[in-house]
Order: C-alpha cells, then structure tokens, then sequence
C-alpha cells in the first residue's frame, strides 16, 4: 500500500508520521510505502529538529528527510492519503477530488477504523456513512513549546498501527 501523509509545510507532523509508517511496517512485516508532503511544503527543507527529536524518541528516523510540496500528482499516487486536519483533507480534494473515498484525516481514519472494524480503505469510506468522528485535526507544533510537539507525535504514533493495518482493497 502507498500511504501519503499530509500537513501544512512537510517538517513537523506528516514526517513524523511517513517515517513512523515505516518502522512500523518494517517492525510488523508488512508492506508499505510511505510519504509525505505539505499543503504549503517548504520544498527542500529537514524536518523541523524538535519533531526530529520527538520522531527518534518514538523510533522513527529522521535522517534523509526533505520536505516537499503536495501536488496533484503526488495525491493521486496514493492508495490511502492521511491528512493531520480536515483543512488539510479539503485541500487534497480540491487538487485531487478523486481521491475522496482514499482521503481521511489521520484521526478520522482511527475513529472510523475502531467503530466499524473496517478492514479496508474501501470500508473506511462506506463508514463515513454510519460514524462520525468528533475529533479530526492533530494540532501544529511548529514553533510552540516542546510539549506540543510530544502531543502531536504521541497522537500520530498512537492512530498508526490501527490505521495501517487496512488492505487496499
């Protein structure tokens, strides 16, 4: 499965959850392929070294890592497209509007993944139907205290396994 994540300028919450996507599928054994990139990306730039901090104490690496802009192309590419808000969702539709049975909030997938069972992004789709998730968005951390930072990434690290777990079908 292609998994894109997506926030606002690709250094703080969408690596931090690209990269966990990949120790954990690395960890679990499974196949993945995971990216990332922001709405308004700051193309070429490391992850913000605080989330760095934050993604290495989790046991994600942030080694490599550069930011890139969300594109048309880059959203379509994707089997399942997470976002860290629902501004971010509505912008991946507004550049890519068929994605819209494949794109979810991170936490949006999480809630509607426990409520329903769903096993596939297919069924996370048809769930949006019958439950509703209250909370959607996980907060930016950019320039804030440390402790938004652990927020976010504890968030993002804690929605992962359950939501990853979803076949494509």
């Amino acid at each position: 499965m292609r998994v894109l994540f997506v926030c606002t300028g690709n250094i703080c919450r969408s690596p931090t959850a690209e990269r966990l996507a990949a120790a954990f599928a690395a960890e679990g054994g499974f196949e993945l392929t995971a990216s990332s990139a922001g709405t308004q990306g700051l193309t070429g730039h490391a992850m913000d070294p605080t989330a760095a901090m934050v993604l290495s104490h989790l046991g994600g690496d942030p080694d490599g890592f550069v930011a890139r802009r969300l594109t048309p192309a880059i959203a379509t590419e994707a089997d399942l497209v997470l976002t860290m808000t629902a501004a971010h969702r509505d912008a991946v539709l507004a550049l890519a509007p068929r994605q819209m049975r494949r794109t979810f909030t991170l936490l949006e997938a999480y809630g509607l993944t426990a409520a329903s069972g769903a096993q596939s992004v297919g069924a996370l789709a048809d769930a949006r139907a019958v439950h509703r998730v209250d909370t959607l968005d996980i907060g930016d951390p950019y320039r804030r205290e440390e402790s938004e930072y652990e927020r976010a990434g504890e968030l993002i690290a804690e929605a992962l396994p359950t939501v990853l777990r979803l076949s494509t079908e």
